[in-house]
């Protein structure tokens, strides 16, 4: 077992504070990862806090993973030592059912193993990527392109494949009107992304505080919900909305705006259920539906996207003593745009 420096939470209402953990023995198809930056993800607040429920204690989070290799087992071939790789949201699946084989991994019928607050193989728990090292199975760690800065490309393995993922899959590009709800961590890659595949792309943000901003990446307009003639104004407009914010929602007004054969896709995940009208969706045939991050063949596939096209996350490099500080501004909104850890610190 390799000892190493972590951040971790021992319950929901505990600062994370800093510790030690074991990572296992390399095995055979196995890579050690020397980790260099580890995006915070709103999901991280959500777990380290029990909000979603089920959290195992203690939870070192972390799952937008920057590094470099330092070890590969003795049957690794697609990684080598010094390789900069990157580990996203899960570390395993079974790899037989209909979903892995088809590249779905994050679907896997017989449960994926989640970077942190999962149970592996050996039977013991995840622990993330608020550490200074991380050991991964081969086949779930990505290469990140020499184009791409290690700090910046970290948000990519969850916020980038988040809506890299259902811009893909609903066939977002020209032609299309792809609408973003919220422009903070996961929105601002996803207007730069939408951007890059051609769509005509719309912020809808409670204020215009950041128009300029999302101008910048990319977006055609830019309004602001907190004015109810707004759903008005965009009443059957969008062929695809993304939904990337973690509060509770209006979704009939919201749904109103799709045009014929519409889609709200729900990213961010509110703690409370949701309701929706039968009406709402009747109407011009719309579609509610999910997304959940994308497998690691699409990670891959949109980490070279990103290069190509110069994509990656707006960051804030804190080092780790500020971690609880920088949950609490998660929390106020107050980041542009997405809070990176700086591993050394660990």
């Amino acid at each position: 077992m390799l000892t190493v420096s972590a951040y971790a939470a021992t319950a929901p209402d505990k600062p994370l504070e800093k510790t030690a953990i074991e990572r296992r023995d390399l095995g055979p198809l196995d890579i050690l990862i020397e980790i260099r930056f580890a995006g915070i993800c709103h999901s991280d607040i959500h777990t380290v806090r029990n909000e979603w429920g089920g959290t195992r204690y203690p939870v070192v989070p972390g799952h937008e993973i920057a590094g470099i290799v330092a070890e590969v087992g003795s049957e690794v071939t697609r990684h080598r030592v010094g390789d900069r790789v990157g580990v996203g949201c899960f570390v395993d699946s079974c790899g037989t059912c209909a979903p892995c084989v088809a590249g779905e991994e994050q679907y896997c019928a017989n449960r994926v193993t989640g970077t942190y607050n999962s149970v592996d193989r050996d039977g013991r728990v995840t622990q993330g990527g608020y550490s200074t090292h991380i050991v991964v199975t081969e086949r779930f760690v990505v290469s990140i392109p020499d184009a791409l800065a290690l700090d910046a490309a970290a948000p990519l393995l969850c916020a980038g494949i988040t809506l890299y993922s259902p811009l893909r899959h609903w066939n977002a590009g020209p032609g299309k009107r792809v609408a973003i709800v919220g422009m903070g961590g996961l929105g601002h890659v996803g207007v730069k992304i939408a951007h890059a595949l051609g769509a005509e792309v719309t912020v809808l943000s409670q204020s215009l505080s950041k128009q300029e901003d999302g101008l910048r990446f990319g977006a055609d307009h830019y309004r602001a919900t907190s004015d109810p003639a707004v759903f008005k104004e965009l009443r059957g407009s969008f062929d695809l909305i993304l939904n990337t914010v973690s509060v509770n929602l209006d979704i009939d007004a919201y749904l109103s705006m799709l045009a014929l054969d519409g889609t709200l896709v729900l990213l961010g995940l509110p703690e409370k259920p949701m309701t929706v009208r039968g009406f709402s969706l009747a109407g011009n045939r719309r579609s509610l539906a999910g997304s959940n991050v994308g497998g690691i063949r699409e990670t891959q596939e949109m980490l070279d996207f990103c290069a190509e096209h110069g994509i990656s996350a707006e960051i804030d490099v804190i080092p780790a003593d500020k971690i609880n500080e920088a949950y609490d501004r998660v929390l106020r909104s107050d980041v542009r745009y997405r809070f990176v850890v700086d591993a050394s610190t660990f």
